[in-house]
């Protein structure tokens, strides 16, 4: 019998269709009644976002060989508690860089340098208040950049910031060769948050990284700092935050990702007009959707008995 796969959130169309080919598919969330049916026999999980992989569910998947993140992050996954069971766990470093490198560049346009659309017809007056108000005051060749966490989405920014003329400083728990610094200067976090005009943040979802931007390093940033997170939303103290943008009026925070996802109607940030918040879509490309559904590669794999491309590494 092909083995059993179950896939519990959305997968690209033509990925699904070759796991397809290979194995049974069973297309069920952990919560339903197909999926508590089936767990005994489950071999693989396809799994994003939403799919929490613990103790507790490791426990109700006795026959559990692999488990495919199409995506990047491994903070929903125990990956302690797999290895303990010898279960793969295999991701697709690789799939939305370029998606999420484009969302953090428009960001930082959108908020650098205000565009005013004509919706009709207007007279001399109009037009010249219009041109005014989208006056930036800042050009991105005026700005220093500082990128906490260079791994490949954060080193790609610095490649990118650096050829539109930005200065670009970073911080990043492991050492980075020179030539892989993209002519980006090596700082402390510390003075990272004091000297830069931009932060972008670009640290993983491991425990340890819980509120790594805490309220001391919040409270050192520039008055009218901007600052964009598109990483994840628990490495970042959002009541800290909320304190500083409502003392620091010229000041912009950007957030695609929080902690919890969805929020709810007391998160901290809601309400502020410095404080633009958006619903995770950095990665939201339909290349980026793709490439990351293509996991199911590396759960074939495994389950046929050789080697992944991408194993999740230990964090």
């Amino acid at each position: 019998m092909p083995p059993l796969v179950c896939v519990t959130e959305p997968c690209q169309g033509k990925a699904l269709e070759w796991l397809a080919s290979h194995c049974t598919i069973l297309e069920a969330g952990p919560p339903t009644p197909e999926f508590q049916a089936a767990s005994s026999q489950i071999q693989g999980l396809v799994i994003r976002t939403a799919t929490k992989v613990d103790e507790a569910l490791l426990q109700r998947l006795p026959s559990l060989k692999v488990i495919g993140r199409a995506g990047v992050g491994l903070d929903n996954i125990d990956c302690k508690a797999c290895a303990r069971r010898s279960i793969a766990v295999v991701h697709t470093p690789n799939a939305n860089t370029q998606a999420v490198v484009e969302c953090v560049i428009g960001l930082l346009c959108d908020a650098l340098r205000p565009r005013t659309r004509l919706q009709r017809a207007v007279d001399y007056m109009q037009w010249e208040t219009l041109r005014e108000a989208a006056c930036g005051n800042r050009q991105l060749n005026e700005c220093t950049l500082g990128i906490l966490g260079f791994g490949r989405i954060g080193s790609r920014v610095a490649t990118v910031a650096h050829a539109i003329g930005m200065k670009v400083v970073f911080h990043d728990l492991l050492p980075i060769p020179a030539e892989a610094t993209h002519r980006a200067k090596p700082v402390s976090a510390t003075e990272l948050f004091a000297c830069s005009d931009v932060i972008s943040l670009h640290i993983d979802g491991r425990e340890s990284n819980r509120h790594f931007v805490n309220a001391s390093l919040v409270r050192s940033m520039k008055s009218d700092v901007l600052l964009i997170n598109t990483s994840r939303g628990m490495v970042l103290d959002h009541e800290a935050l909320s304190q500083f943008l409502r003392s620091n009026p010229a000041a912009t925070a950007m957030l695609d990702v929080h902690d919890p996802e969805p929020f709810s109607a007391q998160h901290p940030l809601l309400g502020l007009s410095n404080a633009l918040l958006y619903p995770h879509i950095a990665s939201r490309t339909r290349s980026a959707t793709d490439n990351m559904s293509w996991v199911v590669r590396d759960v074939v794999a495994v389950l046929q008995g050789r080697k992944p491309s991408y194993p999740a590494p230990m964090i």
